[in-house]
């Protein structure tokens, strides 16, 4: 599967459709080209349904659409319909996805490759495992009990179920295991895009204003992974502080839309795509 034609490769997540307000944002987003691929690094619902309609929305108007899940994609809201858990919600979405031609990390990488320079497009499905733990913690259980203490605790101790795994990190490790296998087998020497609902690297997160959070964030086990794949880019979102950086040379894509709240703050509209790569037909003149 492999892009030849004159469009861009373009990204966007967190786009939380429950709130009225994202989902017109959503029902405005379009290609500026007919051959645009777009990018949806997580956290599109919480809702099946919900997720349905955006996707199926996207696909129908992108040339292709590459999805990696979020947290909120993960979470099995009591009022849901499906009350489908942990992997098995996960794997019931990728059906889900298939059914509308969009790309999940459990399908063949996609080559993008515009002009004869093919780049791996990867969605990866990663996690986190308490490791990005707030200053003066060294364990998990350390961790956790000062982001108790200090009230900070993502809803995923909640929602989001490992099932059939013991726990959230130990659902993490055995998807970087896997995946780290997958991207030495597959790649074929070609250099990557890679795709994760949270960083890579820990980096990011020290912007947050609250520290604690950062332990739902990553895992120091993909730090290198950007050097170790031959990213030319890595996208994410999760942070809802969309911005670029770069790390070794690497440019990174924090693509998030965030909730109202956040995005009326903001000076830019919401609803922007980020360009990851172009075309060489569509390289500012």
């Amino acid at each position: 599967m492999a892009a030849t034609g004159g469009g861009s490769l373009v990204a966007i997540s967190d786009l939380h459709v429950v709130h009225p307000d994202n989902r017109t944002v959503v029902e405005a987003l379009r290609p500026g080209h007919e051959d645009d691929w777009l990018i949806v690094a997580g956290d599109v619902g919480e809702f099946v349904a919900d997720i349905e309609w955006a996707l199926r929305l996207l696909s129908n108007r992108f040339a292709k659409v590459v999805w990696a899940p979020g947290n909120h994609e993960l979470w099995t809201p009591r009022d849901d319909p499906v009350q489908l858990r942990g992997e098995a919600r996960y794997r019931h979405l990728v059906e889900l996805c298939r059914g509308l031609g969009v790309v999940t990390p459990e399908d063949p990488y996609p080559v993008w490759d515009p002009d004869g320079d093919p780049v791996l497009v990867a969605p990866l499905f990663l996690l986190y495992d308490y490791t990005f733990r707030p200053p003066g913690t060294y364990t998990k259980e350390q961790a956790l009990a000062r982001a108790h203490e200090t009230g900070v605790v993502c809803t995923d101790e909640i929602l989001l179920h490992p099932d059939p795994y013991p726990t959230r990190d130990a659902w993490c490790h055995a998807r970087v295991r896997e995946t780290a296998q997958r991207l030495t087998t597959e790649r074929a020497g070609l250099p990557t895009v890679l795709i994760n609902h949270w960083p890579l690297v820990r980096e990011p997160t020290r912007i947050l204003r609250f520290p604690e959070f950062a332990q739902w964030c990553g895992t120091e086990r993909t730090a290198d992974w950007h050097v170790r794949f031959e990213a030319r880019v890595a996208v994410y979102g999760h942070l809802h502080i969309p911005r670029t950086t770069w790390y070794d040379g690497v440019r990174f894509e924090e693509v998030s839309v965030g909730y109202p709240r956040e995005w009326r703050r903001r000076a830019t509209p919401p609803g922007q795509l980020r360009t990851i790569l172009r075309s060489p037909a569509h390289q500012p003149v």
